[in-house]
């Protein structure tokens, strides 16, 4: 089973086209999320957050016409997008988990949601997470040999270490690497598919496969 997060980042970046394809499937709203969710259609399973940027007549809303909603202060330990994963995780037990609206906006934001699958309560899961928006997709790698399926729109293929890794070879790529190590996170960005079809390997540490494309997010 797939669960959707959506959280209340610039909705510019959100394929809307998309969110809506899945109205039928689950959904966990992560603070504004759910008012979204709610404008397009579609009933969030559970809303969490601290609802900061949420009126008092949308929260009367959401209150109306949601079963579930948990309410946490702005003085948290945990961020709404990485509560949002959480509920999803304990509640479901998904086999994937995408998450929607975690992208653009503050920089410290992006990053926390970039590293989220690498802590403790996620790490588990951390193949499972995706995070999706209008103009790239995440997805997360353990050490091991992989084929990737080139997804459409996306021109462009980065291959990122978020931790120290050892070697990274991109056999059919564009631009090939060869039993690439660091200690350092790095960014191999702007490589593509030769094919519809890619593969990679490495030996240890955390790889963020990126598709992606310039798209202008209007």
């Amino acid at each position: 089973m797939r669960v959707n997060v959506l959280v209340g980042g610039p909705v510019a970046l959100v394929p809307q086209e998309k969110v809506i394809q899945r109205k039928n499937e689950q959904w966990v709203a992560a603070d504004y999320g759910a008012t979204r969710l709610l404008n397009w259609g579609i009933k969030p399973a559970v809303a969490i957050g601290d609802f900061d940027s949420t009126s008092a007549s949308e929260f009367q809303r959401l209150r109306e016409q949601l079963g579930e909603i948990e309410t946490f202060p702005p003085e948290k330990d945990f961020t709404d997008t990485q509560l949002g994963v959480k509920i999803a995780i304990e509640k479901f037990k998904p086999d994937e988990i995408d998450v929607f609206g975690a992208t653009g906006g503050r920089i410290d934001h992006l990053l926390a949601n970039l590293f989220l699958p690498l802590q403790a309560p996620y790490e588990d899961y951390l193949e499972k997470i995706h995070f999706i928006d209008r103009g790239n997709t995440v997805a997360y790698y353990r050490p091991g040999s992989y084929e990737i399926t080139k997804q459409a729109g996306m021109k462009y293929l980065a291959f990122v270490n978020l931790t120290p890794v050892k070697g990274l070879t991109l056999v059919d790529e564009k631009y090939p690497l060869d039993n690439w190590s660091s200690d350092i996170p790095v960014s191999w960005s702007s490589n593509e598919f030769v094919g519809t079809k890619n593969h990679f390997s490495f030996t240890a540490g955390v790889v963020a496969v990126i598709q992606c494309c310039d798209q202008l997010m209007n």
